[in-house]
C-alpha cells in the first residue's frame, strides 16, 4: 500500500492577526493624519472637540476654502469615515456640503466660533428652517481670519464706505 501524502494545516490567521480591521485603520490613520490633529479635533474624549453648531473653516488643497455651521458630525464604522456637514448661505442660496474629515484633499479644519450654548441634539437639521437658520457666516469668518493674520479687527480702522458708521452721531438739541 502506498502512503497518501498529507499536508499540515495552514497557520491560523487569528493567532497571527487577531483584529485585522483595527490594524488597517491604524495604518491608514498614520498616513492620513500623522500628527493626530484631526483625531484630537473630533475625539469624543476631547472637551475642546468640534460640536454641532460650531462655525468651521475648511481649507482645501485645490479650490477655495469653505466655511459654514456644522450641522452633523457623522462617525460611521471606523474613525476614517468621519464626515461633517457644513451649511452656509451664498448669494441668498443655502448651500450644504459634506466633507470627509480625513480626506487628503483637506489641508486643514479650524474652529472659527463655538456655539454659545451646547446644542441638545447631535444632528441640527432643524437649522434648515428659517426660524433657526444662521444665514451667511462670511462676516464672522472674515473677522476671524483678519484677527488670525494680525490685521485690524475693530471698526475704527475701517476705510471706505463704512468709515463713519463706527462713531456716534451727535444730535444738536435746541434749548427753549
Amino acid at each position: 500500500m502506498r502512503k497518501i501524502p498529507t499536508h499540515p494545516p495552514p497557520r491560523s490567521t487569528v493567532k497571527a492577526c487577531p483584529d485585522p480591521i483595527s490594524i488597517v485603520t491604524a495604518s491608514q490613520l498614520a498616513v492620513l493624519d500623522p500628527i493626530g490633529a484631526r483625531r484630537r479635533l473630533f475625539a469624543p474624549t476631547n472637551p475642546e472637540r468640534v460640536q454641532p453648531g460650531d462655525i468651521l473653516h475648511v481649507r482645501l488643497k485645490n479650490g477655495d476654502p469653505v466655511s459654514g455651521v456644522c450641522l452633523v458630525i457623522r462617525q460611521r464604522n471606523s474613525p476614517i469615515d468621519t464626515s461633517i456637514l457644513l451649511r452656509n448661505t451664498l448669494t441668498r442660496v443655502a448651500v450644504e456640503v459634506w466633507f470627509k474629515v480625513f480626506s487628503p484633499n483637506i489641508e486643514g479644519i479650524e474652529i472659527v466660533q463655538r456655539k454659545a450654548k451646547r446644542a441638545r441634539r447631535a444632528k441640527l437639521y432643524y437649522m434648515r428652517h428659517p426660524k433657526h437658520d444662521v444665514g451667511s457666516v462670511e462676516g464672522i469668518v472674515r473677522q476671524y481670519l483678519r484677527q488670525k493674520a494680525g490685521g485690524p479687527v475693530g471698526s475704527k480702522d475701517v476705510r471706505g464706505r463704512d468709515a463713519n458708521s463706527g462713531g456716534r452721531r451727535k444730535v444738536n438739541k435746541k434749548k427753549k
